[in-house]
């Protein structure tokens, strides 16, 4: 008998400056699943302890995190991703194949949804592990219900380049394929560039496309702005370079 691969998913206030309770956006049987693991798979260790904590101030762990096993993801997954494949995750499931249940979890968010995981995941299907998504917030699907866009056919694209003239670029391919097909485009940005970021997508886009920005999503200071880029013009609406913000654009 193996061991089950849960997706933890963990709370969106990573790296902001205030952070609201667990019990606000994650629901009770999830945590009560993350306090019984003590074999876990990560994005980075010691956000993954200090989360941990957290779960284990309102639900006792069955461990201390001392005692946990803990193991990292390797840095060149970090960089490039795992989901095109070309990573072999099977050694780290190890406990699993020997029965125990392992948790996998990134920094914010579900795993292997806009962070790294997915090998892991795929690692589990070929071995006959069971995998098991826990209910916990997603930022991408948040941020699009609250933008107004279309939720019938939308895409997510990942980080659009920094250099400025191929972000351009691709700012122009995302709005032309939008506005063509009708799919909106999702994508995010390390925090400290998303003042360029709109910035740019502003002076690019069309007037009559639709912008929209989901920052600090499940913090009491969240906050989605969702209009055309006339009226973002219009209206001065600013981005701070500390919030995690999810951008979408379509028609």
């Amino acid at each position: 008998m193996t061991g089950t691969l849960y997706l933890v998913p963990a709370p969106l206030d990573f790296g902001c400056a205030s952070q609201s309770p667990l019990s606000d956006s994650m629901p009770q049987q999830t945590l009560q699943r993350a306090a019984a693991l003590r074999y876990w798979i990560c994005e980075n260790a010691k956000s993954t302890r200090a989360y941990l904590k957290r779960v284990g101030e309102s639900h006792p762990l069955n461990t201390t995190i001392q005692d946990m096993q803990l193991q990292e993801l390797p840095r060149e997954v970090h960089k490039k991703g795992d989901h095109l494949g070309g990573f072999d995750a099977k050694p780290l499931l190890a406990a699993a194949l020997q029965g125990h249940d392992v948790g996998l979890v990134s920094e914010a968010g579900m795993p292997a949804i806009a962070d790294p995981g997915s090998s892991v995941v795929r690692a589990a299907h070929e071995l006959g592990i069971p995998v098991v998504p826990l209910v916990g917030p997603v930022s991408l699907l948040l941020a699009l219900a609250a933008s107004g866009l279309n939720g019938q056919n939308f895409a997510f694209v990942g980080y659009v380049p920094s250099e400025p003239s191929e972000r351009v670029k691709r700012i122009k391919e995302l709005e032309s394929l939008a506005l063509k097909s009708g799919q909106t485009q999702i994508f995010i940005e390390t925090p400290y560039r998303n003042t360029a970021l709109l910035q740019s997508l502003l002076q690019t886009l069309q007037t009559n496309t639709r912008l929209a920005t989901s920052s600090g999503l499940t913090l009491a200071t969240a906050c989605t702005h969702s209009q055309t880029v006339k009226h973002w013009k219009h209206s001065g609406w600013a981005l701070d370079n500390a919030t995690p913000t999810v951008f979408a654009l379509g028609r």
